[in-house]
């Protein structure tokens, strides 16, 4: 047995100590020096030094970016790790930011403890291939994410969304267990690479059917995929507006790139196909339930919706969908389409959210009514909005219009065939349109519709307003010059090996 390095494991895992250290620190400082203090400065100062640790923890990937597979992938540490765990640490520090002018809790410490104690799960759950590694991740970024959800004790339906949240999110975990048991017991191994190499068959194990359902059942819980989607438009509509942000964002980058990787490496061999003519058993006619479901469910339910926030809940759904496409086609190109696609994506929900935050501290909650006039008396907010709304719906040139030609494009190379998965992408550009219909509903409301006469006028904090215009750049930017992010996904995923 090759004896255990602790040096090099501390040198690996020394990003995530950064952020937890942080956090224990953060607490600290909140209880013993600011729980006095004014609830904004209190915010202000603990986001302030949550934030500089997260930026540490990208300096310390930047300058010391380790390499390194450790005891048969429970550790992993690669380029593509690095892009992934940056990604999450700028998009805690976003979350952090929206938080500033928050006034839902009197716990500040604990619960920016609690964002960074999430977001080194994630880290953890990105920076592994192992199943015991990843479920434990998993549980302790959901555990974290559950109480995020119920920290509005002043709102019953925060603790409404988080009793659901906490219920099905226990349920999925038991799949997902149940899943990892049976391959641990088919391949007597729980390193991705090693269970792999020991499904292959002529026919498939009945055992490693069930495995399959299993894994994909409790892995779709976590990225809001139908038919598990039940818990999002509550927790998206009930959780306190930096929870529900941090939720839709930074949680669904690490889900779905787990989610890959279980598929294409743990799975690999057992794929199977689903054409309009034929069909193989195996996981890839599952997700192409799971991604049929989620279009079709997603954009037909929001039209119907009045709460921006379920609105963006159940297009977190149909865009699910579209994602799945990524890890249907299971190639390097699939997935660097499929990162860049939810990085941005995950821009976008957190401008939106930041948006409604201001919105409903002001107007007292998320009603699409409340939005009426919006572009007269927030033109900053108005315009960031627009800019998210539109990229969501995919209109060039905003990021999100270039990560769904780019995903359809790679899902289409992916396959001998083009027509073996054509039915999907027509699905996708087909769902992509009704999905317009009701983005364009939200940007009615902004610049059409005049405000009620006893309406409020909306005075945005300077913070926000730069957070927002941040954003924006991001999602113009990166939508004119997609290489800037593209370029580097491509040679973290060519690096990887994956």
């Amino acid at each position: 047995m090759t004896p255990i390095n602790y040096s090099e494991l501390l040198q690996l895992a020394l990003p995530q100590v950064i952020v937890v250290v942080t956090a224990l620190v953060v607490m600290a400082i909140d209880l013993i020096a600011l729980r006095k203090r004014a609830i904004r400065i209190r915010f202000t100062v603990a986001s302030a030094l949550a934030s500089l640790g997260c930026a540490a923890a990208i300096l310390q990937i930047l300058v010391h970016p380790a390499q390194a597979n450790i005891f048969d992938g429970m550790l992993i540490a690669n380029p593509l790790t690095h892009f992934v765990q940056i990604a999450l640490l700028v998009l805690t520090i976003f979350t952090l930011l929206i938080s500033v002018d928050s006034r839902f809790t009197e716990h500040v410490g604990e619960f920016v403890l609690l964002i960074l104690i999430a977001t080194a799960g994630m880290m953890f759950l990105v920076g592994s291939q192992d199943l015991l590694v990843i479920f434990i991740s998993l549980e302790l970024l959901s555990l974290s994410l559950y109480i995020l959800a119920a920290f509005n004790k002043r709102s019953g339906q925060s603790w409404e969304a988080a009793l659901k949240y906490f219920l099905f999110g226990g349920m999925s975990a038991a799949f997902l267990l149940f899943g990892f048991s049976l391959l641990y017991g088919l391949s007597n191994s729980t390193s991705l690479t090693r269970i792999a190499g020991a499904l292959h068959g002529p026919s498939l194990n009945p055992l490693l059917v069930i495995a399959i359902v299993t894994t994909a059942l409790g892995l779709g819980f976590k990225i809001a995929a139908a038919p598990f989607h039940f818990w999002a438009p509550d927790v998206y509509q009930g959780a306190p507006a930096p929870s529900a942000a941090f939720i839709a964002s930074g949680s669904k980058v690490a889900s779905f790139f787990v989610f890959f990787q279980v598929m294409a490496l743990g799975f690999a061999g057992v794929n199977g196909t689903v054409t309009l003519s034929h069909l193989v058993r195996g996981w890839v006619p599952v997700l192409a339930l799971m991604a049929t479901l989620s279009m079709l469910l997603g954009n037909l339910v929001a039209i119907r919706q009045t709460s921006l926030r379920r609105l963006l809940a159940y297009s977190a759904i149909a865009h699910a969908g579209y994602m799945l496409l990524g890890i249907l086609a299971h190639t390097q190109q699939s997935l660097a389409a499929l990162l860049y696609y939810v990085v941005t994506y995950a821009f976008a929900t957190l401008g939106a959210f930041a948006v409604i935050a201001v919105v409903e501290e002001q107007r007292g909650d998320d009603r699409l009514s409340h939005f009426d006039g919006l572009g007269k008396q927030a033109p900053i907010l108005s315009f960031s909005l627009a800019i998210f709304i539109l990229s969501l719906a995919g209109i060039p040139p905003l990021a999100g219009f270039f990560g769904k030609f780019y995903l359809f494009v790679t899902v289409l190379a992916a396959t001998p065939n083009p027509v073996d998965l054509l039915w999907l992408v027509v699905l996708a550009i087909a769902m992509s349109a009704v999905s317009l219909y009701y983005y364009l509903r939200v940007l009615k409301r902004v610049y059409v519709t005049p405000p009620a006469i006893d309406c409020n006028a909306i005075h945005s904090p300077a913070v926000t307003q730069i957070l927002v215009l941040a954003l924006a750049a991001a999602v113009i930017l990166l939508g004119c010059a997609p290489n800037l992010l593209l370029k580097w996904i491509d040679s973290a995923v060519q690096a990887s090996g994956l």
